[in-house]
């Protein structure tokens, strides 16, 4: 027996709505190889630290692209922001003379197994291990490059006396494999299985059975970047974002590049940047951990809250982009514009005088997209801003399951903190408005007696403006005042 005989029981009320918990989504996740660094920094092991930690720093090396990401993240923040929050996942450094094979090791290694969560799946043991999740996620310097990959193969002479398909060998392979049809005892087409990758030349195609004189050539295109086209399902694990730079040469590089991605997701740039070494030569460097640092900044800006772009915003710590990218404010036949009307980003330099230009001085970031197909989805800060309201039901409403019955008071109670938090952003202008509803056509008393019900919210994230319509014409009431006022004046003469 518990209750006392004779005395006072205090029964807590635990039926009031819970207060919204928040989650950061300014963390960010870089990954790369760095060859310089301590071997005190494990490898496709995430390791979390802050962006000025200067013992952690100097374990990291100084000649590598990672190091670049986080000075260039340091060299953004906002006045009172000391650090952005790092989650870095090593990879193994390439030790291939070959320059242009050392990159594709690179590459592969960020690229990792997502059996052994090695490489960027690593990224997803970053919660369980750390603590804390990465969501703004960068592999800089390893993101716009194209492997070439088979195409077609075009049979240019069947040959004879094959009784059975013959083996398609492929010289050299990279990967690729195919096989031969056979029509009676020739071949007439060939199937390929695998296109494999980063060719220079064609391959040479070659046919091995029991009959002769079969010939074939293989055709080439240009295939996605690995590394971006497995990013999206890591980043849906993780509800994150990623900055992926493109091609930075010329704009049809770039075209061809983003014709080859599509998510939600991906946030691309279309510019690379130069910077001073410390001995005073100049460098061209990703732009990747630039534009994440105007992320972390514009978040800091706004209360951790992820509403809001980065776009038109300054670009420090760099002497200029890598090359100028010709831009008008109205017109839009212009080299930047046309980068952004394929969803691209650009950072572009100011010039002095020059209405149109985007600034009188120093150099702006202006990028407003996603790689979405889906235009509801095109903008990333509407993106993340629905990542924040999910990510803060998650961890607030998780509270009510196990813990009640399912009556009418937990159902209010429920709906109560939806409502508040929602509530919330929008009187910080967070959302334009937002609906809570729960309906008896979506529940029904089977589901209920399952310990089910369903709520269901609507909420409006802000656009971007990043088009403003002015409409010019002359006003001949003017005219019509000034007839008056002369006809005033002669009479008074």
């Amino acid at each position: 027996m518990t209750e006392p005989t004779f005395g006072i029981t205090f029964l807590h009320d635990d039926t009031e709505p819970r207060p919204a918990i928040e989650s950061d989504l300014s963390v960010v996740g870089l990954i790369g190889p760095m060859a310089d660094a301590d071997m005190s920094i494990p490898f496709d092991d995430p390791i979390e630290f802050d962006s000025d930690d200067k013992m952690k720093l100097a374990l990291l090396g100084e000649d590598n692209l990672i190091i670049d990401a986080i000075n260039a993240i340091n060299a953004q923040l906002a006045d009172f922001q000391q650090a952005a929050r790092i989650v870095l996942v090593r990879t193994e450094a390439s030790t291939n003379v070959d320059a242009d094979l050392a990159e594709q090791e690179n590459i592969a290694n960020i690229l990792g197994n997502s059996t052994a969560k090695t490489g960027i799946h690593a990224f997803l043991v970053a919660g369980q291990k750390l603590g804390v999740i990465p969501r703004l996620i960068a592999a800089p310097g390893f993101t716009h490059q194209q492997p070439s990959g088979i195409a077609s193969i075009t049979v240019t002479d069947g040959g004879s006396g094959y009784t059975v398909a013959p083996t398609v060998t492929i010289t050299p392979d990279n990967g690729a494999t195919a096989h031969a049809i056979l029509t009676g005892n020739a071949v007439t087409s060939v199937v390929i299985d695998n296109p494999g990758q980063w060719f220079d030349t064609p391959p040479t195609i070659d046919f091995v059975g029991d009959g002769t004189g079969a010939t074939a050539t293989a055709t080439l295109e240009e295939l996605s970047n690995p590394i971006c086209s497995t990013l999206p399902g890591v980043l849906n694990k993780l509800l994150g974002m990623a900055v992926i730079g493109g091609p930075a040469d010329s704009k049809q590089a770039f075209v061809d590049w983003r014709e080859t991605l599509q998510s939600e997701r991906l946030i691309p740039v279309a510019s690379t940047v130069k910077i001073t070494d410390a001995n005073g030569v100049v460098q061209v460097r990703p732009s990747e951990g630039r534009v994440i640092g105007i992320g972390v900044r514009r978040d800091f800006e706004k209360n951790g809250k992820p509403f809001h772009s980065w776009a038109n915003q300054p670009v420090q710590g760099i002497v200029g982009p890598n090359r100028f990218i010709e831009f008008s404010l109205t017109d839009g036949a212009t080299e930047g514009q046309e980068i952004l009307a394929a969803n691209g980003g650009v950072i572009l330099r100011g010039q002095y005088g020059v209405e149109t230009a985007t600034a009188s001085g120093g150099f702006v970031y202006v990028g407003t997209d996603t790689l979405s197909e889906d235009s509801l989805w095109q903008f990333y800060n509407v993106v993340r801003g629905r990542d924040y309201i999910h990510l803060m039901f998650l961890r607030t409403l998780r509270y009510y399951l196990g813990r009640f019955n399912l009556n009418g008071q937990t159902i209010q109670s429920v709906v109560n903190t939806m409502e508040f938090a929602l509530r919330d952003l929008k009187a910080d202008n967070h959302i334009l408005g937002y609906q809570v509803g729960f309906s008896k056509d979506q529940n029904s008393p089977e589901q209920l007696r399952l310990g089910k019900f369903t709520v269901r919210f609507a909420a409006e994230e802000p656009p971007v403006l990043r088009r403003l319509v002015i409409q010019s014409a002359r006003y001949r009431p003017a005219l019509d005042a000034l007839l008056d006022d002369l006809l005033t004046q002669l009479e008074v003469a």
